[in-house]
């Protein structure tokens, strides 16, 4: 019996979610040990994170364009294989600025991988259809930050940490040829002129700005180079904000923002990332310098917490249908922080037991969150448009996940200063201060419509069957 569409394609398009939350998750959990192998601090390498992300929101913005130019398949299938040979080359990484180039390249391809593949299943799926196969999608790519903190620690204890990025090598095969078989080439009839000076002006924006603001927030006194690139970041920012207005096929289409439901998905989505960007860069790095533990007891805490993520997935559609995406939303970010500031109460004395307890419980209520989030942002959006609000999207939320990073480091550091390893107290106020952020997302949640998405949720046909009776 033929698989349907809608199984086929999440399933697919997991492949490639699986290999980027396995690689980010391990990464998170290995960067004591690459730090101490490349002779660098654990809170410099934090930039082995925000590089990857600089370069996802660089490139996010070209990927719809380059979709429906090219087809959603090529594309698609060309993201996997470079992502897969950067992959290789951060294994082979001799020094801590060549494993900065690699992740740049690595970033790259992530910036075309996942969202071209959304954007194969938004076009592949009816709107009916968008919750189970999101969640579907979803599932498998879970497995990742699952097994992600635990491999890594396993890797780290009888091998090296450079098998973490190898890692990633059959997965990378098996998504190509996957892509290959099942994959219909999906693309635009007519595909607008690509916005170079939009593409320019965009990506120095914003990696000038998130460089600038990284690095200054994490060093004692003021440099130039990384006050250059924030002042020069801000004012492409401004520069392209007005080349926007004035041309009819920008690479960013800001005009998405007039639909309320894409507008909230993005502003209150990318304040609760805040958080989401910092827990896995906190967790493994608070237990590994401050308590002590190894990498492998360290990945066998915190690897719960996509353990949560997992079994939520099943019960979205419902959760959604039940409640809409406007409750669910606002009482959801205010239980997800409270569980993020909650790893703040964590000390070398609090039981394992505890720990695994909040870090679980938040695990489920973000998948919860990451779903409903995913899904109401497309809820108004025509399908030409898709390409573009994908894009988007992405592109908003890998800048949110850095900025959480880089919060979050400059909170360790200015708590910690250049102690080494970091006290306890330095990691209690970052996660309080991340939990704080992401909970203010909860205001912007109170504008969608109380009927907001109830077509994707499914709310509209219980109704119906209500009637009837």
């Amino acid at each position: 019996m033929a698989v349907p569409r809608r199984v086929i394609v999440p399933l697919i398009v997991a492949c490639a979610l699986f290999m980027q939350n396995l690689d980010s998750t391990a990464l998170a959990t290995a960067l004591p040990a690459i730090a101490k192998s490349l002779g660098e601090t654990p809170l410099r390498l934090h930039l082995a994170i925000t590089s990857f992300m600089l370069s996802l929101a660089a490139f996010l913005p070209v990927s719809g364009w380059v979709a429906d130019k090219f087809g959603a398949r090529t594309i698609f299938r060309l993201a996997i294989v470079i992502f897969t040979l950067a992959s290789i080359a951060c294994g082979l990484a001799p020094s801590f600025e060549m494993l900065l180039l690699a992740r740049v390249i690595q970033g790259a391809g992530g910036a075309l991988m996942v969202p071209v593949g959304r954007l194969i299943l938004v076009r592949s799926v009816p709107k009916s259809e968008l919750i189970s196969a999101m969640a579907l999608m979803g599932m498998p790519a879970l497995i990742g930050p699952i097994i992600g903190p635990v491999l890594a620690g396993l890797i780290i204890t009888v091998a090296s940490w450079r098998w973490i990025f190898w890692f990633n090598v059959p997965m990378g095969i098996l998504g190509i040829i996957l892509v290959s078989i099942f994959i219909e080439d999906v693309r635009e009839p007519d595909v607008k002129p690509f916005d170079w000076p939009g593409f320019v002006l965009s990506s120095f924006g914003l990696c000038g700005t998130l460089f600038g603001l990284d690095a200054l927030t994490t060093h004692n006194t003021v440099e130039m180079v990384p006050l250059g690139a924030l002042i020069a970041g801000v004012i492409c920012m401004v520069l392209y904000v007005l080349h926007a207005r004035r041309v009819d096929n920008p690479i960013l289409d800001l005009a998405l923002l007039k639909y309320p439901t894409f507008r909230i998905s993005v502003t209150g989505g990318s304040f609760f990332r805040f958080g989401v960007g910092a827990v896995p860069f906190l967790l493994p790095l608070m237990m590994q310098q401050a308590f002590g533990y190894t990498p492998l007891e360290s990945g066998m805490i915190t690897f719960v917490s996509a353990a949560g993520s997992f079994g939520m997935r099943t019960l979205s559609k419902s959760v959604l249908r039940k409640w809409g995406f406007r409750q669910v939303l606002i009482w959801n970010t205010l239980i997800s922080s409270f569980f993020m500031a909650m790893c703040g109460l964590f000390t070398p004395d609090s039981s394992r037991a505890f720990m695994m307890a909040i870090i679980f419980c938040g695990g489920v209520f973000r998948s919860l969150q990451f779903t409903a989030l995913n899904t109401i942002g497309f809820a108004e959006v025509s399908s030409p448009l898709m390409s573009q609000a994908t894009s988007f999207s992405q592109m908003a939320q890998r800048l949110a996940l850095s900025f959480g990073v880089a919060i979050s480091a400059f909170v360790l550091h200015w708590v910690g200063g250049d102690a080494q390893p970091l006290p306890v107290q330095a990691f209690s106020t970052a996660f309080i201060v991340i939990g704080v952020l992401s909970g203010l997302s909860f205001v912007s949640f109170f504008s969608l419509a109380p009927d907001a998405g109830e077509e994707i949720a499914g709310r509209n046909q219980v109704r119906s069957r209500r009637f009837e009776r």
